[in-house]
């Protein structure tokens, strides 16, 4: 080529492209955008034996109105930046969304709940944004069921005139600024009456009102503010209700009597500044038990709901925080609780039962069950006919029912023994939880089963025939529901299995050959490993995976962690992963110390001074998924929410390079200011759960494992996107915080943004909003990978 070209060069024509190529200039790519530098403040703190600077304290200063104004500047830099940065993906977003929107499941109703002669029921009309309360008398509610699919379920055009309105959330919307968020919501046992509590966000707090469901009209009275618990009493008559003081503490109980014009009844207030008061009726409404919990004693008492002014008796007492629920069943009161056993501290709950009428002070107690290591019970729930036991044996999760009253014996008996009749669960189930289940009398119960590969399945047991019915679930495959209520799509489990009275047998419909769950195994795998940890503790990781687009050391993954309170890891299949899915993704799920389903042993190796286990657990996991070619290198993500956006937090700085992107959600990243300054109120549950800064070795812990205090200087972070809230409820300081300081001690990287997303409402409660924001994250973590 070049020999041709050297007679052009030497005539005219070759000397102007010789002058034009000389001043040809080749285009460069645009200058990334400039991540904002908020101002430093340096201030020093001093406690204990420590003495620390906070560059950005300023910004938690929200007396200070000059630092407000800052930080109003200093947000509105934020949210231009993460445009800029992220406007290369203006077209990847809305096609996200548009994926992540036609998935959701836009059902007209809830799964209506039988509660006496009504189905309660939420269901959204066209247009608007928020839902309205409806029931509808369930004898004339055959007549207008459409057993035609796709649509099959209640047919709301014609059945309109059996519908009754009790509360439209549009209006509530109206009456709070145009903004509806129910905490708390009860139906009165006579079902003539709801309360409810509504978040006033201007204020800060819950209003409580109660609506006369014959009527339609708000009732005068009570009418209360910062209401934290409800209970009804004397057949609906009489509605209880806790108060919180200034610092978010419920501390009063009172008494309103409906349509009485005296005032409310103070039953009790409590001034320790360290006990908090929870109130629930029984399910029979025969009983309200009355809950006061500190760091040293768990205490519950019982209200007669008939005269619930005739005081209260005090029917159990033990050291520590302990989870305690009472419930009552013809004359015996059992109670389910995971309180220490003569001093010794137990791993998890057990059933306890007492009669009502027992004269002994104190009042003694019997165990329903003898201990069994293999078989733990997560959870109980009750009904005039049956007790129903949801259990654990090592990762697999059951339901089981016992036919009520129990023997009279006085002796504790193996499960195995009462007989137990299982239900029928799907592959890989996660997490069960159990419904409302508000009708004491009825012989059906509900439960929530969840699964990492199937949507969440609403299922009706019928406890008397052992027939059962998926009542709603979403099929990700025909983007519908596939079951709505009214549908006949019962199994009968004494067609398939006989009883079964040994609990190590199995009991399960072989529901594969019947197809009746919409299980999505058949595309995406699910897998469980078992980890060791630094200190060779066994940490199980959950990985998911597409089989047709899972390719061997060649995917991006995305890990996630809690690790808090004690609770279950959400590993619910939800739909905005199957963006990630399809396109090759892998998506884990690390159960590490700290968290639920390993008792109360793994829940306490991972808070306080343990919480370091949290964090080596997590990346023992990461390093795991990378080492055994599960996700590439490189191309590892962590996913953490609230307390979880800590632990993902800690593992980076840990571990920067071993990870290439990062989504914290509303994240807790500044737990030694958090813990002794608090600016919105803390509990006793969480200074138990992150230390306590009076504790010496609890604040070094602290000061160990805070994600804004151990910022590695010089080290080459992953992306990150963080994303927090204007609203009160939320610190928005701490990620604001904590992006500032990464940035100014990191080594700057625009192919590793650190970013910060703010949103003004409670994402959660608008799916609009969250197909958003997921969209928002998908493509961010396409885009890091990708680049």
């Amino acid at each position: 080529m070049r020999h041709l070209l050297i007679p052009l060069l030497r005539g005219r024509l070759g000397r102007r492209l010789f002058y034009r190529w000389a001043h040809f200039k080749v285009p460069t790519a645009p200058a990334p955008p400039t991540p904002p530098r908020p101002p430093r403040k340096p201030q020093s703190f001093t406690f204990q034996d420590s003495t620390w600077e906070d560059p950005y304290s300023w910004m938690s200063n929200l007396g200070d109105k000059v630092a407000m104004r800052h930080m109003d500047v200093y947000m509105e830099q934020e949210e231009k930046y993460t445009e800029a940065v992220m406007s290369d993906t203006e077209r990847l977003q809305p096609k996200l969304q548009s994926e992540m929107a036609s998935r959701l499941a836009f059902d007209l109703s809830t799964p209506p709940l039988h509660w006496g002669p009504w189905l309660y029921y939420r269901r959204v009309e066209e247009g608007k944004q928020y839902p309205v309360l409806c029931r509808r008398l369930a004898s004339l509610n055959e007549e207008f069921i459409s057993h035609k699919s796709p649509s099959a379920g209640f047919d709301f055009t014609s059945g309109k005139r059996i519908e009754q309105k009790l509360l439209d959330y549009n209006q509530e919307a109206e009456r709070f600024g145009g903004y509806a968020y129910e905490e708390l919501s009860e139906v009165s046992p006579d079902h003539k009456f709801l309360a409810y509590t509504m978040y006033d966000k201007d204020n800060d707090y819950f209003r409580l009102s109660v609506r006369n469901l014959n009527s339609g009209a708000l009732c005068s009275k009570p009418q209360a503010e910062r209401v934290s618990n409800l209970a009804w009493a004397k057949d609906g008559q009489a509605l209880l209700y806790v108060v919180t003081d200034k610092n978010k503490r419920p501390y009063r109980i009172y008494c309103s009597m409906i349509g009485s014009t005296d005032e409310d009844v103070l039953l009790m207030e409590e001034s320790d500044d360290n006990v908090h008061i929870n109130i629930r009726h029984t399910k029979d409404f025969r009983f309200v038990t009355v809950n006061t919990f500190s760091t040293t004693s768990s205490k519950v008492f019982l209200i007669n709901a008939a005269d619930p002014l005739s005081g209260m008796t005090l029917i159990w007492d033990c050291e520590g925080i302990a989870h305690c629920i009472v419930e009552h069943h013809q004359g015996c009161l059992y109670i389910f609780t995971d309180a220490a056993k003569e001093s010794q501290s137990v791993d998890y709950h057990y059933l306890l039962r007492s009669p009502v009428d027992a004269s002994s002070s104190p009042r003694v107690w019997e165990s329903v069950f003898l201990d069994d290591g293999d078989l733990i019970i997560e959870d109980v729930d009750f009904s005039d006919t049956h007790l129903v036991l949801i259990t654990r044996e090592g990762q697999k999760f059951r339901i089981c029912s016992v036919t009520l009253p129990l023997p009279a014996g006085k002796e504790a008996v193996q499960l195995k023994d009462l007989n137990p009749y299982f239900l029928p669960l799907p592959k890989y189930v996660s997490q069960i939880s159990s419904g409302p289940n508000y009708d004491y009398y009825s012989s059906s119960m509900r439960f929530t089963i969840s699964s990492p590969v199937m949507p969440d399945a609403v299922v009706d047991y019928d406890l008397s025939n052992g027939k059962w019915n998926i009542i709603q679930q979403q099929n990700i495959l025909h983007e519908r529901t596939r079951i709505l209520y009214g549908t006949v799509s019962s199994v009968s489990i004494a067609e398939n299995n006989s009883n079964t009275k040994n609990s190590n047998s199995t009991n399960e419909v072989n529901v594969e050959d019947d197809n009746m769950w919409n299980d999505l195994s058949e595309f995406y795998a699910c897998e469980h490993y078992d980890v060791s940890s630094h200190d060779g503790v066994v940490v199980p990781l959950t990985i998911v995976y597409s089989h047709k687009n899972k390719k061997e050391n060649q995917n991006p993954g995305l890990l996630h962690g809690h690790g808090a309170y004690g609770e279950l890891l959400d590993k619910r299949w939800r739909s905005e992963l199957k963006s990630l899915l399809d396109r090759g993704w892998v998506v884990a799920y690390a159960d590490v110390r700290g968290g639920g389903g390993g008792g109360k042993k793994w829940h306490h190796d991972g808070r306080r001074t343990k919480k370091n286990n949290s964090t080596k657990d997590y990346l023992s996991c990461a390093k795991f998924l990378i080492e055994r070619g599960i996700v590439q290198e490189n191309k590892l993500a962590g996913w953490g929410f609230s307390a979880g956006g800590l632990l993902v937090a800690s593992a980076i700085n840990s571990c920067p390079d071993l990870f290439r992107a990062a989504i914290l959600k509303v994240p807790f990243l500044d737990p030694t200011n958090t813990l002794l300054y608090p600016i919105l109120p803390l509990t006793a549950v969480d200074y138990e759960e992150f230390g306590y800064p009076g504790d010496v070795d609890d604040f070094h812990a602290i000061q160990k494992y805070s994600p804004y205090d151990n910022i590695q200087k010089d080290a080459l972070y992953p992306a990150v996107l963080v994303t927090s809230s204007f609203n009160t409820r939320f610190g928005v300081w701490e990620a604001a915080k904590w992006v500032a300081r990464v940035r100014e001690l990191a080594i700057y990287d625009p192919k590793r943004p650190i970013l910060l997303n703010l949103t003004t409402d409670i994402v959660e409660e608008n799916r609009y909003l969250q197909c958003k924001e997921s969209a928002l994250e998908t493509a961010f973590l396409i885009k890091v990978m990708e680049s």
